[in-house]
């Protein structure tokens, strides 16, 4: 499925659900947030998108734990956990997704490599799913696929 069919059935699913979405990217740089505000009425379902590049920007608007990012490393899923749940709570959505990923083509490591991404899902009653994917391809395909099963799993969630 391609992002704006994704698109209108998280339009659709959310109105359903009178539920609102906020998006925490990193990787995707407000892409997901971009593709959805691309439907007229977003308004009405899509509260906000927080564009967290920077590991600062991550603790400063989303509240991710300075010892997780540390410990763990801005591509990981315990980042992406706090991501989401920050995106959460410091909105007015019911469920949030985020990514945080290596699109490349540098930054990768051997534990890491260049398209490793991590997702989470997290809704307000703190229901949540997280995981990482390892994706093929230069930087804007990485980035597409990260976009893609971002917001696959945003259907996936509201509608479980």
């Amino acid at each position: 499925m391609e992002i704006e069919e994704l698109s209108q059935e998280i339009a659709k699913a959310l109105v359903e659900q009178s539920w609102k979405l906020a998006v925490a990217e990193s990787c995707t740089g407000g892409w997901i947030a971009k593709s959805l505000t691309d439907l007229a009425g977003s308004s009405a379902w899509f509260d906000r998108g927080f564009v967290t590049y920077s590991n600062q920007a991550k603790i400063d608007m989303l509240g991710v734990e300075e010892q997780i990012l540390s410990r763990f490393g801005a591509v990981s899923e315990q980042v992406a956990l706090q991501m989401a749940h920050g995106s959460v709570q410091r909105s007015l959505a019911d469920i949030g997704v985020s990514v945080t990923g290596i699109a490349g083509p540098s930054g990768g490591s051997t534990e890491k490599p260049v398209g490793t991404v991590c997702f989470a899902w997290a809704e307000k009653n703190e229901a949540n799913r997280v995981e990482t994917k390892h994706f093929d391809g230069d930087r804007e395909s990485v980035r597409h696929q990260s976009v893609v099963h971002a917001m696959a799993g945003v259907v996936k969630m509201i509608k479980r």
